[in-house]
């Protein structure tokens, strides 16, 4: 944890690295951050009339506009193609049907599972379609992992079967076997799908693991799954992969000798183990599909100095939201307010400051879209980027705002990989705020592997995402951190995630002025943002340098 009464003698060293144009830096630089134009594109990004701002949707398109409109009222350089700020984005939707039918074989018996009752599915598309048959196997964690001597599949053969496997990994304390209690990559259903069809099975099938309290939220998991599926039209069409409802689980391990919840304690033993089962499956899916187009909304400010214009630095946030989904207490607009309609008005703020204090990099702002479906519009942008890729010094990503109290602290996601911290420090000190670590409530991987700064990072880009820290000058440390997990559980990715939830400006304000201030520092600085030795994009960024994409 880094706090403000750091060593006098870093702060002499950071300070003479940066070159800030001739200006004296102080809050006084970004003390026009915050007004009414921050609510006004709050509001309108929040409003029913965008119906929660689906991808592709109407109301998606309806913001795309808004926002290519105040970036040129801005007056922001038009960045896409044609001279444009949109950055056409191809995509595939697709949406399981009631007709969808998964069969269930044991010794000649057959069961019929219903869709969101049963099951749901986890990805569809075509190639889902299984009509005959197929054997399953349960497999663990479904994990292969040589540099911890661990791999479910040493006993069991899945090559033209399906997978069962377990949500979550080996229990560990010790922070080299499995990140210990923080989850590692292995922990990811993603991860364990590809080990699955590296080995050659035709699908997955997950069971939900219970909480620490024994509880399976079957019901949020069916709310989860009922949105559309969305992928870029590029993306390789996925294999079936299926998510049970546990009380049916013991219906795919008939004959095998073990129950759902003789798993489960295997689990909580941490004695798990893989063995093949006596049932198989068929499926055949019914899909109501679409193909359309989607846009990044993106503009630019050219550098002032020439010998550094031609790097970049990104500023993101998502526009996108949920759209229209499954009502809760009669509502079922899925607004999208702190996800992430503040951030997008952040960024205008950020871009409006910058049209008066010119930076010496320029700076590229981009208003991604499909960030909920898989971080789609920054993953296009990075396979597509505007500006080589190896030119693109850092990207801040804004994904929500401090909205309770003014903030004593941030936290920087992602710091651990990079050299950012050279950068946070003088920012911290300017805005009279600490530097701390995420709450051991939250779980900071997947704070910053579910935002779009993890595509900007995996394109080799040095990426951060700035929270609040759980440190208030009104509100104590419990008080707080029981409103942030209140609005965790609660709030976010419901339609209670609207324009009528509390939102202290001053700390809202504040907390852009802070990443405004970082942006200011990199944007400025003679140095530029690095990957340590051992990050795991930093061999991604040394390709793109020596390829020059």
């Amino acid at each position: 944890m880094i706090k403000k009464n750091f060593d006098i003698l870093i702060i002499v060293f950071l300070s003479s690295i940066f070159v800030l144009s001739g200006k004296d830096l102080s809050l006084n630089t970004f003390k026009s951050i915050g007004g009414d134009a921050f609510m006004k594109h709050v509001s309108f990004l929040g409003s029913d009339l965008l119906e929660g701002r689906g991808t592709g949707r109407q109301g998606c398109e309806l913001a795309a506009k808004y926002l290519a409109l105040e970036m040129s009222n801005i007056g922001l350089e038009p960045a896409a193609a044609n001279e444009t700020y949109y950055q056409y984005v191809p995509m595939h939707g697709s949406n399981p049907g009631s007709n969808s039918e998964l069969k269930l074989f044991y010794k000649g018996n057959e069961n019929d599972l219903k869709l969101w009752d049963d099951y749901v599915l986890y990805q569809t598309g075509d190639q889902t379609y299984i009509p005959n048959p197929i054997e399953i196997v349960f497999a663990g964690y479904g994990i292969v992992a040589p540099e911890f001597d661990y791999n479910d599949y040493l006993s069991v053969d899945v090559d033209g079967k399906i997978v069962m496997i377990l949500e979550g990994e080996p229990y560990s304390e010790d922070p080299e076997y499995f990140n210990g209690t923080t989850p590692s990559i292995y922990d990811y259903p993603e991860t364990k799908q590809r080990i699955a069809l590296a080995r050659g099975a035709k699908g997955v099938v997950f069971i939900p693991n219970i909480t620490s309290a024994g509880i399976i939220h079957w019901k949020s998991m069916v709310n989860s799954f009922s949105f559309e599926n969305v992928t870029l039209a590029y993306s390789v069409s996925s294999r079936l992969a299926l998510i049970i409802n546990p009380i049916k689980a013991d219906l795919f391990l008939k004959g095998s000798g073990y129950s759902v919840n003789d798993i489960y304690k295997m689990h909580t033993e941490n004695r798990l183990k893989s063995f093949p089962l006596k049932t198989s499956l068929s499926f055949k899916g019914e899909f109501k599909r679409r193909d359309f187009v989607s846009s990044n909304i993106v503009g630019m400010i050219q550098g002032t100095d020439r010998r550094m214009r031609d790097e970049y630095l990104i500023l993101s946030a998502h526009y996108d939201h949920l759209g229209i989904g499954p009502a809760i207490l009669s509502d079922s607009i899925y607004n999208g307010v702190m996800d992430n309609a503040v951030g997008v008005a952040a960024i205008l703020e950020i871009a409006r400051f910058f049209m008066t204090n010119k930076p010496r990099r320029s700076i590229i702002f981009i208003l991604t879209t499909g960030e909920e479906k898989g971080l789609l519009g920054a993953r296009y942008y990075t396979d597509n980027p505007i500006v080589p890729l190896h030119k693109t010094i850092a990207n801040i990503n804004i994904d929500g705002l401090a909205f309770l109290d003014k903030i004593k602290s941030i936290i920087a996601i992602g710091s651990e990989y990079s050299s950012f911290d050279d950068f946070l420090i003088k920012a911290a000190d300017l805005n009279n705020v600490n530097i701390t670590q995420i709450p051991g409530e939250f779980v900071q991987t997947e704070s910053f592997n579910f935002s779009d700064q993890m595509a900007f990072a995996t394109a080799g880009i040095p990426s951060i995402l700035i929270y609040e820290g759980a440190d208030y000058e009104n509100l104590s440390r419990e008080e707080g951190l029981e409103e942030l997990i209140n609005y965790s559980r609660n709030i976010y990715h419901t339609p209670f995630d609207d324009l009528d939830q509390f939102m202290n400006l001053e700390s809202t304000f504040q907390h852009i002025r802070i990443i405004a201030t970082i942006a200011y520092l990199v944007a400025n600085s003679n140095e530029k943002p690095k990957w340590i030795d051992g990050s795991p994009f930093v061999n991604e960024r040394l390709r793109t340098i020596a390829e020059k994409r």
